[in-house]
């Protein structure tokens, strides 16, 4: 399943175990904690797939093969909105929730992820200009 500038496979897997990973933080904050021992694993096959796909990305953009934009910028917005918001219901409604560490271990990674996936664009975009 190629798009023309890259693996779409790697792209609609990383998009649907958001979805996923998305719904049980939420579904966890709603059950306050039922759903804690789901959200580790479903974590764990997000970062690999994101991980897998902003390789990809970044190999077919040093391969010149690599025009279309998809920022990954909206990725952080959403994840930083999430984890915002769960900590203000969280303190309005006076729940006992425990942020699982895995969904700050996911924050981390995607946070990680932009910033080497950015500096990478500025660096390709530094040589090709020369």
């Amino acid at each position: 399943m190629k798009d023309g500038n890259g693996n779409a496979l790697w792209r609609y897997l990383t998009n649907f175990w958001t979805i996923v990973l998305y719904a049980a933080v939420i579904m966890d904050f709603i059950t306050n904690n039922a759903y804690r021992d789901l959200i580790g694993p479903i974590a764990a096959i997000y970062i690999a797939s994101l991980a897998i796909y902003t390789g990809d990305k970044e190999f077919e953009r040093w391969s010149h093969n690599y025009e279309k934009r998809r920022p990954g910028e909206i990725f952080v917005i959403v994840w930083t909105v999430l984890i915002v918001l769960i900590f203000i219901f969280d303190l309005i409604l006076a729940m006992s929730y425990k942020m699982p560490d895995a969904v700050i271990s996911t924050y981390i990674a995607v946070l990680t992820v932009l910033a080497i996936t950015g500096k990478s664009k500025w660096t390709y975009n530094l040589n090709k200009s020369r």
